[in-house]
């Protein structure tokens, strides 16, 4: 739990509540204020994902984010079978700048080492580098554009 002006808590997603919380989100950032095409935003990697949301005292859903292991987290990284695949992060505007994001990053980690991963790459649109940077994370290969946005892959031994 996160003391201060928005006291919320981190974890892992168990029922379809939590589930359709974080689709949500998903929608609102991803779809609504990014333009990114619904249909490409929900993927069949979602069905074996772990989803971890950020959840107010209150119950409201702060944030969102995924993890990919195993062989569909492979179809990200190339074929490192030790490495995760953070994704869909996603922060409701209201929570943003408190520390929402970093919270469900150590989240995903979390879940990663639960798994026995020993690293977690992702692929930042380029304007978060310096935030994924904070939490240890580095660039490495060409920007690449998803969905019409700017993409750097990244990655974190845990």
């Amino acid at each position: 739990m996160r003391a201060g002006p928005l006291a919320y808590t981190t974890r892992t997603v168990t029922d379809e509540q939590d589930r359709a919380a974080c689709f949500q989100l998903r929608k609102e950032v991803f779809v609504g204020e990014q333009n990114v095409p619904e249909e490409i935003e929900y993927d069949a990697f979602d069905a074996e994902a772990v989803h971890v949301i950020a959840v107010a005292a209150d119950g409201t859903a702060l944030g969102t984010g995924r993890l990919l292991h195993g062989p569909a987290a492979a179809a990200h990284n190339g074929v490192d079978p030790t490495a995760g695949s953070l994704g869909r992060l996603a922060v409701s505007k209201e929570a943003r700048g408190l520390g929402v994001g970093a919270a469900l990053v150590r989240a995903v980690e979390d879940a990663a080492r639960d798994r026995g991963l020993t690293a977690v790459d992702l692929h930042a649109q380029t304007h978060a580098l310096g935030f994924y940077e904070r939490l240890g994370y580095e660039p490495y290969g060409p920007e690449f554009m998803d969905a019409g946005i700017p993409h750097r892959a990244m990655r974190r031994a845990i």
